[in-house]
């Protein structure tokens, strides 16, 4: 009788929870210096899942001592009311932040509200004028997605000089940024995306991998070289409720350093 084959996982993962309650202990200390700083959301109308991530932004501003104003609007709310609202925001002294949750409403054009907010409030990194600062190697505010996988390959000690980077995924928010930042770290960075002709050749000769494309399971273990450090940041919500990452979890069986899967502890 043939015995089963066992899984020997050989990744370390990588804790970002651990890290993130450091950092936000690290920024309530400095705050309690400041004396204050404030932060508003921008919710429009009532989708589920920008709920929770309205919860989950506030707690955290809350953990890092961040007086949060939570400003939501129905989603009949013209475009016009909220740009208003936006100009409100940026000429009130007590709020040092803004984040616009999105999607917005259909009807209501993302880009012109994004570009409304005051660069120096735009937290997000989400206006060009932080987003040329961001080309030019001189950022202000960045995209956090990114700059939290920057801090995850410093905690873990992965210094991204000389490395073959490869970003899956061009979007403004993550994959744009994140190989912008890996480009001032001093990496050779390749971008994927829905064009690339042969990704599992361009992933296998990566040190560094980032998975920002929103599809679950595309980066497989035969795609990844040995030893490799693979960031998974794609989270997609299926039919049944699950939640499933860019990275296959057989990936484990490669990889030198790996995020866990959703839902999985760090170890």
């Amino acid at each position: 009788m043939a015995l089963a084959r066992v899984a020997r996982v050989s990744a370390t993962l990588m804790d970002g929870k651990a890290l993130a309650e450091r950092i936000r202990a690290h920024v309530a200390r400095e705050i309690g210096e400041l004396g204050h700083v404030g932060l508003a959301t921008v919710l429009v109308g009532d989708d589920p899942a920008s709920e929770v991530y309205i919860r989950l932004k506030h707690k955290a501003a809350k953990e890092a001592g961040i007086d949060a104003r939570d400003v939501r609007l129905d989603a009949s709310t013209s475009e016009a009311d909220v740009l208003a609202l936006v100009a409100e925001l940026n000429a009130d002294d007590e709020v040092d932040g803004i984040l616009v949750q999105l999607p917005l409403p259909h009807e209501i054009d993302e880009t012109k509200v994004t570009y409304a907010v005051a660069p120096s409030k735009d937290v997000d990194g989400f206006h060009p004028v932080n987003a040329g600062n961001l080309y030019l190697g001189t950022p202000l505010h960045v995209p956090a997605t990114p700059a939290g996988c920057m801090a995850l390959l410093a905690e873990y000690g992965v210094d991204p000089e000389g490395k073959n980077a490869v970003v899956i995924g061009r979007s403004e928010i993550v994959g744009r940024p994140a190989a912008m930042l890996l480009l001032q770290a001093h990496a050779t960075v390749t971008i994927c995306h829905s064009r690339t002709v042969d990704l599992r050749a361009e992933v296998r000769r990566a040190d560094i991998v980032v998975a920002a494309v929103g599809v679950p399971g595309i980066v497989t273990a035969e795609m990844v070289k040995p030893g490799a450090t693979v960031i998974d940041v794609g989270l997609t919500r299926g039919d049944d409720g699950s939640i499933r990452g860019d990275v296959d979890p057989a990936v484990a069986d490669v990889a030198g350093l790996l995020t866990p899967m959703p839902g999985a502890p760090a170890r």
